[in-house]
C-alpha cells in the first residue's frame, strides 16, 4: 500500500489542491497529516475548513502542529511574547485568529500531539517536530547520535516529522527510521515547491519517496498579500523565493 504524508500546510490551498491531485495520481490509500494546518498562510479558513471536512474519513490521520495550539490558546500575552522573537509570525497569528471561527479553533485545539497507526506491519509514529517536543526541530545538518537520543522512548519502527519545512531522513543507533516529510504550504528548500512523502509498505518493508509538486505559488502569494497585515509581503515573498525568509 501507498501512503502519503503531508505536514505544514500554513492556509495554502493552492499547494493543497495540487498536492492532493498528485497523490491521487500516486494511488495513496492512506494520509498522514502532520499538522500547521492554517497561521500566517494565503487562506487559514478555507484550509481548515477543508481537513475539517476530512476528519471523520478514516483515510486520514491528522495530529496537532505547534502553530494550530498557538491559534486555538491565542491570548495578548501569547501574542506580545511571539512579538518579541518573531514579528512577522505574531502579526500573521493575531490576524489569523480574526479569519477562523470557533468551531474551527476548537478542531485545531482537539487534535492530538501525536498518534500511532500501523499499516502493514509497519508501526508509525505521527510527531509535528519530534517525540518529545512539538516544536524541535529534526534538520538534514543533524547527527545520527543527536536523532538517536530523540527516539530514544519511541517503541514504533518509523517515526514521522515535519515542523522544519526541509525535508531529511535518518536510520538510527537504535534502529529506528526517522523521516521529515518537509511542508506543502511554505517549502523553504531551494526551489519552491510543494514537498511531501510517499510510503510504499510491503511485508512489513517501507520504501521512502519525497515528492516535489508545482503549484500556483504566484496565486498564493497574491492572495497572502491582500491579508495586508504586517509582514504579509514578506511571507508572501517566501512562497516565490524560499530563500527570502521572514526572520
Amino acid at each position: 500500500m501507498n501512503i502519503a504524508v503531508i505536514s505544514d500546510i500554513h492556509g495554502n490551498m493552492e499547494a493543497v489542491e495540487a498536492v492532493m491531485e498528485d497523490i491521487t495520481q500516486q494511488e495513496c490509500e492512506r494520509i498522514f497529516v502532520l499538522g500547521d494546518y492554517a497561521m500566517a498562510g494565503p487562506e487559514p479558513f478555507e484550509t481548515v475548513d477543508y481537513f475539517m471536512k476530512r476528519k471523520n474519513d478514516s483515510k486520514y490521520t491528522m495530529i496537532q502542529g505547534n502553530t494550530d495550539l498557538m491559534i486555538a490558546d491565542y491570548s495578548e500575552e501569547l501574542y506580545n511574547t511571539l512579538k518579541e522573537k518573531a514579528p512577522v509570525m505574531a502579526e500573521a497569528l493575531k490576524n489569523d485568529v480574526t479569519l477562523l471561527n470557533p468551531e474551527q479553533r476548537y478542531f485545531l485545539k482537539t487534535l492530538p500531539m501525536q498518534a500511532e497507526v500501523e499499516e502493514g506491519g509497519v508501526k508509525f509514529l505521527l510527531v509535528h517536530g519530534s517525540p518529545r517536543k512539538n516544536n524541535e526541530d529534526i534538520l538534514p545538518d543533524l547527527t545520527v547520535q543527536e536523532v538517536t537520543e530523540m527516539v530514544k522512548d519511541v517503541d514504533a519502527d518509523v517515526v514521522l516529522c515535519g515542523h522544519t519545512h526541509i525535508p531529511c531522513g535518518f536510520q538510527t543507533y537504535n534502529k529506528k527510521t526517522v523521516v521529515n516529510a518537509g511542508s506543502i504550504g511554505r517549502p523553504f528548500t531551494p526551489e519552491p515547491e510543494s514537498c511531501y512523502l510517499v510510503i510504499t509498505v510491503e511485508n512489513g518493508a517501507c520504501v521512502f519517496s519525497h515528492r516535489f509538486v508545482k503549484y500556483n505559488n504566484n496565486k498564493a502569494a497574491e492572495k497572502l498579500l491582500k491579508r495586508e497585515f504586517n509582514g504579509a509581503q514578506k511571507l508572501a515573498n517566501t512562497l516565490l523565493n524560499p530563500k527570502e525568509r521572514h526572520f
